[in-house]
């Protein structure tokens, strides 16, 4: 049996109200910040319970843009996590700050007990990810931000709709950026970003910034950027939110099944579900024994697992600058080392998620 990672295909098998609204896009030749975005950007911000949601053209820009508005640059540095993807230190590398890192918990999130101590007199941000669809604890953290008078973007591009104590993942910073890449929890047919917040300020700089700077068709306020989000793309992303509850539920409910089917195998260990936490499941991550060998064991069996992210960001040849080594950040060594990502969301089939779980069972009792 063959148990593919991607489910685009199966989510959007149906078209025809898509391409139904292209063409009324392509007849009325609104193709750039026109209607459908805004219609778009008013329906983000709704589901997200925000003030403000601003279309650019990818969760990178997203986290961007926001930096850029709170006026950081060269000299500055932003404390995030040492377990991330790329994007998380592009962002902050594009305003020409300095990321700084803080270890990872056993929940793939900043570890509160490490980041007073990451604070210099040169931090200007802190920015906290809500990877695999977990959302960190961040009363606490915005606690700490309160103590050093420090503002925080989150990076939520992999919890949307996530939740802790009831509130969700990006309504708690200044701003967050959210992405719509294929792989996020809705996407869009190629990249797309939106910022999010609840500050006048930060939304009318965010939107300037988006677009050259420009206040009007001939005057430029600031030196902005080109990360306009793409008419065309907006179209796919109300269809993406008007299905964004039952994307979201369709993958708690395969982790669930997850969950329940790995009981039991002590070389598999289950992330703390955390009962106040609603975790969207961007990714479904294991902490398994001989991680390597049952990857490669899977896939012979048909099943696209995968690795989030085999080599620490910290470790990688474009962070060379910054100075570490191995061993500096052991959480996120572990967490590179010893976790295996399974295929996770509503198209699955029971039979399909049997599979994966019959087959790590099998793994491991060969080896006993």
């Amino acid at each position: 049996m063959h148990v593919r990672y991607s489910p685009l295909a199966q989510q959007f098998a149906d078209t025809d109200s898509i391409f139904a609204e292209m063409k009324e896009l392509v007849a009325s030749g609104d193709f750039t910040l026109g209607k459908v975005v805004t219609e778009f950007e008013e329906m983000f911000a709704q589901a997200v319970g925000v003030k403000h949601a601003i279309g650019v053209n990818s969760g990178t820009d997203a986290l961007k843009i926001p930096l850029k508005a709170l006026g950081l640059g060269p000299g500055d540095e932003v404390v995030t996590c040492a377990n991330t993807f790329w994007a998380t230190v592009g962002a902050i590398n594009e305003v020409g700050a300095k990321p700084v890192f803080v270890d990872s918990d056993d929940n793939f999130c900043l570890d509160l007990d490490l980041i007073e101590a990451a604070i210099t007199p040169n931090t200007k941000a802190l920015m906290p990810v809500h990877l695999t669809g977990d959302v960190m604890d961040m009363d606490a953290l915005m606690d700490i931000a309160a103590r050093h008078n420090l503002p925080v973007i989150e990076d939520a591009c992999q919890s949307l709709m996530g939740e802790r104590g009831g509130k969700r993942a990006g309504t708690w910073g200044v701003a967050a950026g959210f992405s719509m890449h294929p792989l996020k929890i809705i996407n869009v047919w190629g990249d797309a970003g939106i910022i999010v917040t609840n500050d006048d300020e930060m939304n009318r700089k965010s939107r300037l910034l988006r677009n050259h700077g420009l206040k009007s068709r001939d005057e430029m306020v600031l030196l902005g950027y080109n990360s306009r989000l793409d008419s065309l793309q907006a179209v796919i992303g109300k269809w993406s939110v008007r299905n964004i509850h039952d994307i979201v539920d369709g993958r708690i409910r395969s982790a669930t099944y997850y969950d329940r089917g790995f009981e039991g195998v002590p070389q598999v260990k289950v992330p703390v579900r955390h009962p106040e936490v609603k975790n969207v499941f961007l990714l479904y991550i294991l902490h398994v024994e001989d991680r390597d060998a049952l990857v490669r064991y899977c896939i012979d069996a048909g099943i696209e697992a995968k690795v989030h992210y085999p080599i620490p960001l910290y470790q990688q040849e474009a962070l060379a600058y910054l100075g570490h080594k191995p061993g500096d950040f052991p959480v996120t060594d572990s967490q590179a080392a010893g976790t295996i990502s399974f295929p996770v969301d509503g198209y699955l089939s029971e039979a399909e998620q049997d599979h994966v779980i019959n087959t790590v069972r099998k793994f491991y009792e060969e080896r006993s």
